[in-house]
């Protein structure tokens, strides 16, 4: 399994201080955002950005976000852009893309088209450029792209298959009732547990989000082992989003003891 850690996870560690953290726990790339509360690679040129991280060992495998892309407007289009323009000049990987989650435009036929619309517009910007985009399915009922089965339609519809892939997020994959999974179509894997017994699936937020353990009630082990034995191949990163998280006193220990905890627990799955 190849790991990668996403600044959600540490938002209040500078960038510098994030990237030795993704070293120090044997990752093999990280996921930068645009919308946490610092200023994106901490106001670095982005080439520098990306040079600090080579130096590192670590690759930037994702920068974040475009969000709603699939309001697909001018400003949208200028939005996308712009990321595709800082990914290149960073080395990132991937550009992500966020679908509208506020509960408007969810009608069947709606909410297809306007996925539609946005992957068309922002199919030639990822063609000039050579670059991919992720698409994320929220599975919130509030979201207006909660289902794989969709988006994979889509992207098939538009002749996009080269150049997105989709997050296979083990959180959102829960709350959209789980269904089936597209290891081929994937291009990151986000983790993240809720463990709070209390909370029925539909009470599950973002703020919840905390680090794996015993207690996880998402089935994170046993989405990873499937997607791996899919022929999965690509990095699991650590989406957490719980001010619990956010405010470790130690997170490197917290983060490795998960990880540890993943790994063992795959392979004795394997034995």
């Amino acid at each position: 399994m190849q790991t990668a850690l996403n600044h959600m996870t540490v938002p209040n560690l500078g960038y510098i201080s994030f990237l030795d953290l993704a070293a120090k726990l044997g990752c093999v790339g990280v996921e930068v955002r645009n919308d946490i509360s610092r200023p994106l690679f901490d106001k670095l040129d982005p080439a520098e950005a990306g040079r600090i991280a080579s130096d590192k060992g670590l690759r930037l495998v994702g920068l974040s976000q475009v969000y709603p892309f699939n309001d697909w407007n001018p400003e949208r289009e200028d939005a996308v852009k712009s990321l595709i323009a800082t990914a290149k000049a960073s080395g990132s990987e991937t550009i992500s893309l966020i679908p509208r989650n506020d509960g408007t435009a969810l009608g069947n036929g709606e909410r297809q088209a306007n996925v539609r619309v946005a992957l068309k517009g922002v199919l030639p910007l990822l063609q000039d450029a050579e670059l991919t985009a992720l698409v994320e399915p929220l599975g919130f009922q509030r979201s207006s792209l909660r289902s794989k089965i969709e988006l994979v339609e889509m992207i098939a519809s538009v002749g996009g298959e080269d150049h997105f892939k989709i997050v296979h997020d083990t959180f959102h994959h829960t709350l959209a009732d789980g269904g089936p999974i597209f290891p081929e179509m994937t291009g990151i894997v986000h983790i993240s547990a809720v463990v709070d017994p209390k909370l029925s699936v539909s009470q599950m937020e973002d703020e919840h989000r905390v680090l794996v353990d015993e207690h996880d009630r998402l089935g994170n082990i046993e989405q990873i082992a499937s997607l791996l034995a899919a022929g999965y191949e690509g990095p699991v990163s650590y989406e957490c989003f719980s001010p619990e998280t956010h405010t470790l006193d130690d997170p490197y220990s917290e983060i490795k003891r998960s990880f540890d905890f993943i790994s063992s627990r795959l392979q004795a799955l394997a034995a």
